[in-house]
């Protein structure tokens, strides 16, 4: 490579650096701590998820908590609702707010958690899913939320913290390459570009944390960059470019278009009929997990039921759990997720949570992927650390320069 096209590749490499090293601190860290979120969270707010009333022989139905549910506040129609709880744990519902038909406006509801002890029905706890907020019952929903958004909030319909994450994302692919490129100028000094000067320390360390550490991990900076533009950019960027080479199954939400009539409307068909609909239509495709978990997209109209056990709810070794989409006014099924199933483009797509998550190796995927939110931090320290360095040996050397020039 000459030295003229090494330049400009590291000039490029500094701008973008810069541009991303912030972002990238923040999600390293935060993706450190997510990688464990359910089990944080469960730890930090035991309120919320340990039911007051132990573990008991006889809990109500998850169908009559959410009928308890909807009854006790009017204003809110349960979203999403767990089938098979864990022993001792609560059921946490989602809630979304109803239309108050003399504003025509959402209810205020100032949650869309609500934890309910499944022996009494009485609610334990509530909360704002992604609230800006340190409390206790906020600290991980928030550190989630900043992960991919950094809390940037939304404006005329569009998610400007998702799609700045989605940009930094996309830039940070190009970094790669280029940072692959100049770590390696020659054939010849491929060992110094994995090497550690540890003895000597101070800045000569620095660096090769910087280089020779991001040479030995590239492949999985890579594919986090990737999967992060897959899951904020999905629509914009990814699908698009995946369905040139494969074609890719829409799902029902793309399909059909949210309205307000739809989310001013109760849907026709209860929670128990769309189950009924959904365990006889898992039968007949022969899938052993029962219903987990049914969720309603009120504004699409559209009911969602996953198919797990309660020990694999989060399915912690693969691509996720089979999923059945219904028409809320008919029943009719209107698409079907099935884990490695579809198109190679499908499952590409399918991948990319887990990938990005570490979950698709399960506990050691997610240990690796803690390590790597340490390493992404890392690297973006050392950087700026190179950059302020260079910065300051380029002034001094301006300042003497122009020294020089006044006394000759």
């Amino acid at each position: 490579m000459g030295s003229g096209m090494r330049g400009a590749l590291v000039v490029l490499h500094r701008w973008c650096g810069l541009f991303i090293a912030g972002f990238l601190f923040v999600a390293g860290l935060t993706g450190a701590v997510i990688a464990w979120d359910h089990e944080i969270d469960e730890w930090v707010n035991p309120g919320l998820f340990q039911a007051a009333s132990g573990a008991t022989d006889s809990p109500l139905p998850p169908l009559e908590l959410a009928r308890r549910a909807e009854a006790d506040d009017p204003r809110l129609r349960v979203s999403f609702l767990p089938l098979a709880l864990e022993p001792g744990h609560t059921a946490m519902l989602g809630v979304a707010a109803r239309i108050d038909p003399v504003t025509g406006a959402p209810y205020a509801l100032g949650f869309n958690q609500l934890a309910l002890d499944p022996t009494t029905g009485h609610a334990q706890g509530r909360r704002q899913w992604g609230q800006i907020s340190l409390s206790r019952e906020n600290l991980l929903p928030f550190l989630y939320k900043l992960h991919y958004t950094m809390h940037i909030p939304k404006g005329w319909g569009i998610d400007f913290g998702v799609w700045l994450m989605g940009v930094v994302s996309a830039v940070w692919i190009v970094d790669c390459f280029l940072a692959l490129c100049i770590s390696f100028p020659s054939a010849k000094t491929w060992r110094k570009s994995l090497s550690f000067r540890l003895r000597q320390g101070g800045a000569k360390l620095n660096f090769d944390v910087h280089r020779s550490g991001g040479v030995w991990v590239w492949g999985l900076l890579l594919m986090l960059a990737v999967t992060s533009v897959s899951l904020n950019l999905g629509t914009q960027i990814m699908r698009p470019l995946v369905s040139v080479f494969s074609p890719l199954t829409p799902s029902p939400f793309q399909l059909r278009q949210g309205s307000r009539e739809r989310e001013l409307a109760e849907p026709l068909l209860s929670r128990e009929q769309i189950l009924a609909i959904a365990e006889a239509e898992g039968r007949q495709r022969g899938w052993a997990a029962p219903p987990g978990s049914i969720f309603y997209a009120q504004r699409f109209g559209i009911y969602g039921v996953t198919f797990f056990t309660p020990d694999n709810d989060r399915d912690d070794n693969g691509l996720g759990n089979e999923v059945l989409y219904l028409d809320g006014g008919t029943g009719a099924i209107l698409g079907v997720k099935v884990p490695g199933e579809g198109t190679w483009g499908d499952v590409f797509m399918q991948a990319q949570l887990p990938l990005h998550s570490g979950r698709l190796l399960g506990t050691p995927g997610r240990v690796l992927m803690s390590l790597m939110g340490l390493a992404v931090a890392a690297l973006s320290v050392t950087g700026l650390v190179i950059w302020v360095r260079k910065r300051r040996a380029r002034r001094a050397n301006q300042l003497r320069g122009t020294f020089n020039a006044r006394w000759q």
